[in-house]
């Protein structure tokens, strides 16, 4: 949800604004940071309650995976876990790494399980929820493909399949189609993923340059707008890295196991997916 703190601080730099003009501002610019600073607040007040409404369900889906997914692959790469914590960066991590085990063993006929891909996928969706205000946008956008694509497991079985279906449409760019749907999940997994780079990389107790480059990095290029706008300015919003580590439930070692462990696995994901569109002859950059 949208806070009131994140509120005030651009009713704050509206007076500031202001003041600036009072100065020295060029009117014109002045007016175009009025208008576009109101016409975000109007919008923030809007999507305030669409996000209260929509994350609830989904959320509380997702957090219920967590609890239920299992340990084997935790087992198998020798953690112990008795006395640890299970969190869920640790379910998130467990679940890619089955997927990349899926991908990389040599019996892999090419063709991922959709269901095992979205069961994996909405676990990630706990951590987009750590990040706040400044990732609400992008936490909405990739609960809504994840949700789309779980409602397909019955009719297309596989990841190959979805795309093979819209390619028969005409349907594979197209707003709401799966392989649509597909590319933005995948985009998000991504997002994540460069976080935690980025994060393992600074010593930073701010995560707002880390989450930036990223975010720029990985799903800038493909939104509109108010969205790059509205994320952007709900940067000043993230969690510093210590209150990340306590949402996370991890201490400074834990999560950089963890962290490590989703890097990893997702990457060979990431890959696998691209290769689904590539192989096909249908570029990324979209």
């Amino acid at each position: 949800m949208i806070s009131s703190q994140t509120i005030l601080y651009y009713i704050y730099n509206i007076f500031s604004l202001f003041h600036i003009n009072h100065l020295s501002l060029p009117q014109t610019i002045f007016v175009f940071y009025i208008k576009n600073l109101f016409a975000f607040l109007g919008m923030a007040l809007k999507l305030r309650s669409l996000f209260s409404r929509s994350e609830g369900s989904f959320k509380e889906k997702s957090e219920n995976l967590v609890k239920s997914s299992r340990m084997s692959v935790r087992e198998e790469d020798g953690i112990d876990n008795i006395g640890s914590k299970f969190t869920p960066l640790s379910a998130v991590a467990d679940a890619f790494d089955e997927l990349c085990a899926r991908v990389n063993d040599d019996s892999f006929d090419g063709d991922l399980d959709l269901k095992s891909f979205c069961d994996a996928c909405s676990l990630v969706s706990v951590l987009f929820g750590c990040l706040g205000t400044a990732f609400k946008f992008a936490e909405l956008e990739y609960c809504s493909k994840v949700g789309g694509l779980k409602g397909a497991v019955k009719t297309h079985l596989t990841l190959n399949r979805i795309i093979d279906y819209d390619i028969k449409q005409e349907t594979v760019r197209t707003a709401g189609s799966l392989s649509r749907q597909l590319r933005r999940v995948r985009q998000g997994i991504d997002l994540i993923a460069t976080l935690f780079q980025n994060f393992l990389s600074s010593d930073d107790p701010s995560l707002k340059e880390a989450a930036s480059s990223a975010y720029a990095k990985t799903c800038a290029p493909y939104h509109t707008w108010a969205v790059r706008t509205a994320v952007s300015a709900g940067m000043y919003a993230l969690p510093t890295r210590e209150q990340l580590l306590l949402k996370l439930n991890e201490t400074h070692e834990s999560a950089e196991r963890e962290m490590k462990r989703f890097i990893k696995a997702s990457t060979p994901i990431i890959e696998y997916i691209d290769k689904l569109y590539t192989v096909r002859n249908i570029s990324l950059d979209w």
